[in-house]
């Protein structure tokens, strides 16, 4: 198959190899916090699940990440690869943010699954997530952060 300009590789059928590189693509593409450039990762008719909340289509993925970033500011994600089969990634996550409603910092631990076409783009993606309030001194990513920073922290006995 060539790739056209509506492919975004790495293609399906995923190796462990390029199953981790289409996470960490998602990963830095997620914190640009750029919801019209993170939308053209998604098929045209992407179903979603965040959460309780159920979308479809890049006009509403668009939509809910441009609310969600204006309340979640100082954003910064990890994604991790846990499973993959063909055209499936399951990926364990962490991010942290600033609630600016509450006034506080969050960390959501969490797990998606995602599906894709075979031109590389998610047409379903599914979330659960858990908030976890933290204190400023408890934050993991102090402002600036790097992906190679989010990338330095692994969740390991020493944070539970």
């Amino acid at each position: 198959m060539s790739q056209s300009a509506h492919t975004r590789p790495p293609l399906p059928p995923f190796t462990k190899e390029s199953a981790n590189a289409k996470v960490k693509a998602a990963q830095r593409l997620w914190n640009t916090r750029d919801p019209a450039r993170v939308a053209q990762a998604y098929t045209p008719n992407s179903i979603w699940r965040n959460r309780d909340l159920f979308l479809k289509g890049t006009d509403a993925i668009v939509e809910f990440l441009t609310k969600k970033w204006r309340k979640e500011t100082k954003y910064k994600l990890r994604k991790e690869l846990f499973a993959w089969t063909d055209n499936k990634i399951a990926v364990q996550f962490w991010y942290e943010f600033f609630d600016e409603q509450e006034q506080s910092w969050i960390r959501c631990y969490g797990l998606e699954d995602w599906t894709f076409d075979p031109d590389g783009l998610m047409r379903k993606r599914q979330m659960s997530g858990n908030n976890v309030r933290i204190t400023e001194q408890e934050r993991w990513y102090k402002d600036g952060a790097t992906d190679d920073d989010v990338d330095a922290i692994s969740i390991s006995e020493e944070h539970w």
